[in-house]
């Protein structure tokens, strides 16, 4: 009977507490945009890992390796000085026109996230012109329970959101004026 009721008192007590205890979910914000250039034109532009100037929060970046996998590189973001993220390249494919990379540092106060990797791809259009889809997963930037509203899941996906929308609303401008 001491068993039974020790049971009934873990599974009343303990279980919900641990259920409430889960912490964050993975986050993913997937983005598109038609461009009206050939694949091969806007690869040309964003293909090279080391080579963010296309985006309008990239002031510089410095890297090396390349486009080689574990290439690395460093955005400076807004002007000299500013803040920076550090990311590593894991997968690149010039055929396939794609590569993924992963965030290795960055303030949570510049980008509220944590685990955050990314994949940045060009497909051909049917019918001539470009879709360009970027897409990452993520955690938000408080990993506990009970996050600040600046650290919460809806702050990370509105961030990386707006992140990939300035970065493809730069590139459809780009080769709109072609």
């Amino acid at each position: 009977m001491k068993f039974i009721r020790n049971f009934l008192l873990f599974i009343g007590v303990i279980l919900p507490m641990m259920a409430s205890a889960h912490g964050p979910t993975r986050q993913k914000v997937t983005l598109t945009a038609e461009i009206a250039a050939p694949p091969a034109e806007v690869w040309a532009v964003i293909g090279n890992f080391q080579d963010m100037s296309w985006h309008p929060a990239v002031h510089s970046s410095t890297g090396s390796g390349d486009n080689a996998i574990d290439a690395t590189r460093i955005l400076t973001l807004g002007a000299d000085g500013g803040p920076t993220i550090s990311e590593v390249l894991y997968k690149f494919s010039d055929e396939k026109m794609s590569y993924s990379y992963r965030i290795t540092d960055v303030a949570v106060e510049v980008l509220p996230v944590t685990n955050y990797s990314s994949h940045l791809t060009v497909k051909p259009l049917e019918g001539g012109g470009s879709l360009v889809e970027w897409r990452g997963a993520f955690y938000r930037g408080y990993p506990n329970n009970d996050p600040p509203d600046e650290l919460n899941d809806e702050a990370a996906i509105a961030a990386v959101t707006g992140v990939y929308q300035a970065g493809l609303d730069a590139l459809v401008a780009r080769f709109a004026s072609n």
